[in-house]
C-alpha cells in the first residue's frame, strides 16, 4: 500500500495550491514560476505547493514503485516511504512559509521540518529491523 500514499498526498497538495493556501515563502521576481498569492500580500512567492506536489507526490510514488518491484524484507517498503516523505518534506520546506504563529524554529527550522526528524529516524529503525527480523519478500 505505501507506494499508493503518494498519490493522496499528491492530490492533496493540488488542493492546497487551487485553494490558494499554505503558499511559499518571498521569492526573487525574475523567479518566472513565481507567483502572488491572494492573502500573502503583492509580493511573488515560491508555489511550495507545486514542489511539494513533484517531490512528495510524483517522485516518490516512482521510487516507491521502483523499490516494491525489488526483493526486500517485509516492511521495508514502509521504511523507505518514511525515510522518502521525511527527507523530501524536509526539502520541500525550506521553500514553505513557516507558520505564522510559530516562525523558525531552532537552526532555522520550520515546524515541518522538525516533524519530519523522527519520521526519517523511525524509517531507518524500521528499515534495519525489518532486514534483520524477516526473510527477504520476494528472492
Amino acid at each position: 500500500m505505501a507506494p499508493c500514499v503518494p498519490t493522496g498526498l499528491a492530490a492533496g497538495r493540488i488542493g492546497n495550491f487551487i485553494n490558494g493556501e499554505l503558499w511559499g515563502r518571498l521569492a526573487d521576481p525574475g523567479l518566472p514560476w513565481a507567483m502572488v498569492f491572494r492573502g500573502a500580500g503583492d509580493v511573488p512567492r515560491h508555489p511550495s505547493q507545486i514542489y511539494q506536489f513533484l517531490l512528495e507526490g510524483l517522485l516518490l510514488f516512482v521510487l516507491l514503485w521502483w523499490f516494491a518491484q525489488r526483493p526486500s524484507a517485509r516492511g521495508q517498503v514502509s521504511a523507505v516511504f518514511l525515510m522518502g516523505y521525511g527527507v523530501l518534506r524536509f526539502v520541500a520546506e525550506y521553500f514553505r512559509e513557516p507558520d505564522q504563529f510559530l516562525g523558525l524554529l531552532a537552526f532555522n527550522l520550520s515546524m515541518g521540518q522538525w516533524l519530519c526528524v523522527p519520521m526519517v529516524v523511525l524509517g531507518v529503525w524500521l528499515w534495519l529491523w525489518a532486514a534483520r527480523n524477516n526473510p527477504k519478500a520476494n528472492p
